[in-house]
């Protein structure tokens, strides 16, 4: 069972990068999924999360109206489309998963990193001005 990250790179400020996160082992349908991210020198923070239906989805204010989150359940696969990234973009982005968050969890859950059991290994994003 794991989770394995993809779709990182390098771009300029204003670019879009599309993360992708692909679950295998088991279905995560059930799963509320999120991505968090954690930038040199600094402590891996929250990015965004997705329930289980796609219904509701959570963003930190960071990235709000820059960044979306959707899954494809039938893929088990669950993407991080980021939209005018900026230099402050720049970390390794991780995806997790967390299989006993309830379908109304709320936000302040669903950004507890805590709450999350399987990540998968990360990968690079860097953005430069």
């Amino acid at each position: 069972v794991q989770l394995q990250a993809s779709g990182g790179g390098q771009g300029q400020a204003g670019d879009s990068l599309r993360l992708s996160c692909a679950a295998s082992g088991r279905s995560f349908s059930r799963d509320q999924m999120g991505w968090f991210r954690q930038a040199p020198g600094k402590e891996r923070e929250f990015v965004a999360a997705i329930s289980r239906t796609g219904l509701s989805t959570y963003y930190s204010d960071s990235v709000k109206g820059r960044f979306t989150i959707s899954r494809d359940n039938a893929k088990n696969t669950v993407y991080l489309q980021m939209d005018s990234l900026k230099p402050e973009d720049t970390a390794v982005y991780y995806c997790a998963s967390d299989r006993n968050a309830i379908l109304t969890a709320g936000p302040v859950y669903s950004s507890t990193q805590e709450n999350y059991e399987l990540w998968g290994q990360g990968t690079q994003v860097t953005v430069s001005s």
